[in-house]
């Protein structure tokens, strides 16, 4: 997690005057980009809620302004921008800048794997590198080399998602596994009442049950093909120097106690009693690994990189638990 680089109380100073643009002066798509880079710039933004760099989140509130998906903006990069189209992007800029809330929560959506989620303040915004996985790692091309964890992704008849959040891990693990039944579990009331919808708008209500508790509690004796988890893992140094974008999440989402892994503990313990015998548990604990490893070195976990990620999410299979 990204740390503020100064105190809030000072960053925020400049959030309230953004120099007046007058009808004209932007024209195309990147001259917007180029704007809003420079303000997220002067006002020493924090990136990390799917885009990772100022550029990145321009183009991201370029594209939902105007109702393009993110894959379109170098066709439209140098299209010109009606007046009433700048005004809107300038309006998500300033309010980006001066409420410093992640973008996703200005527009109602994100993107993970190219696909588009409802996300609003009741839940974290998505940013797991589980999605990347799931496709890297679950093809079912059978072959070893290429690292297939599961050699036959339509054999998967069960998946659960341990704390689900806005249900996006669920629902893109019901595209990987067309086969299974998945089930999604959070302790949250409103974080569920924002997967309820996303579930809604993928049309997988006959596949994806939300539960609502702790962990494993509301399901019983049920047992899976494959867990997956993004829980909550900031440590108590992280929580206490999150940047002001990340403060605007639920903190339940985010606080994993003093080391970071109350949570990861408890799913490590009691994942085995929900496994079925050829089974395994994927699960992403940020930057963890050292703490983990030390509290848990008997266990052979595979640690699966991504292009953006290096030793933050683990495998185990249900026989090394």
């Amino acid at each position: 997690m990204a740390k503020a680089g100064k105190p809030a109380a000072k960053r925020g100073a400049r959030q309230t005057k953004l120099a007046k643009i007058g009808a004209g002066e932007l024209l195309t798509l990147i001259d917007f980009v180029r704007y809003a880079v420079s303000r997220f710039a002067e006002a020493e933004l924090v990136f990390a809620h799917g885009t990772t760099d100022p550029v990145a989140e321009a183009a991201f509130l370029v594209c939902e302004a105007l109702h393009l998906h993110p894959d379109q903006f170098e066709t439209f990069a140098t299209a010109r921008v009606t007046a009433a189209e700048g005004r809107k992007i300038l309006d998500l800029i300033g309010r980006r800048v001066m409420t410093r809330k992640p973008a996703a929560y200005l527009v109602n959506k994100i993107y993970m794997r190219g696909l588009p989620f409802y996300v609003d303040e009741r839940t974290i915004v998505p940013r797991s590198f589980i999605g990347e996985l799931l496709d890297q790692h679950f093809g079912g091309d059978g072959d070893e080399e290429a690292g297939s964890l599961i050699s036959e992704p339509r054999a998967v008849e069960s998946v659960l998602d341990l704390c689900t959040g806005s249900g996006c891990l669920a629902i893109l693990a019901s595209r990987n596994f067309p086969n299974a039944e998945i089930d999604a579990v959070d302790i949250s009331k409103d974080a569920l009442e924002v997967a309820a919808r996303n579930v809604g708008n993928y049309g997988l209500q006959d596949r994806l049950t939300l539960y609502r508790g702790d962990l494993f509690e509301p399901l019983g004796g049920k047992r899976y093909d494959l867990i997956i988890s993004n829980p909550p893992y900031v440590d108590a140094d992280g929580m206490a120097g999150l940047p002001r974008e990340c403060r605007a999440e639920p903190k339940l989402a985010l606080d994993g106690g003093t080391d970071g892994l109350d949570i990861v503990r408890r799913i490590l313990d009691e994942a085995a009693a929900h496994l079925n015998p050829q089974g395994g548990l994927l699960c992403e604990i940020g930057r963890c690994r050292p703490q983990l490893e030390a509290t848990y070195p008997q266990l052979p976990l595979l640690w699966l990189d991504t292009e953006d990620s290096e030793g933050e999410v683990f495998w185990i299979a249900a026989a090394d638990l």
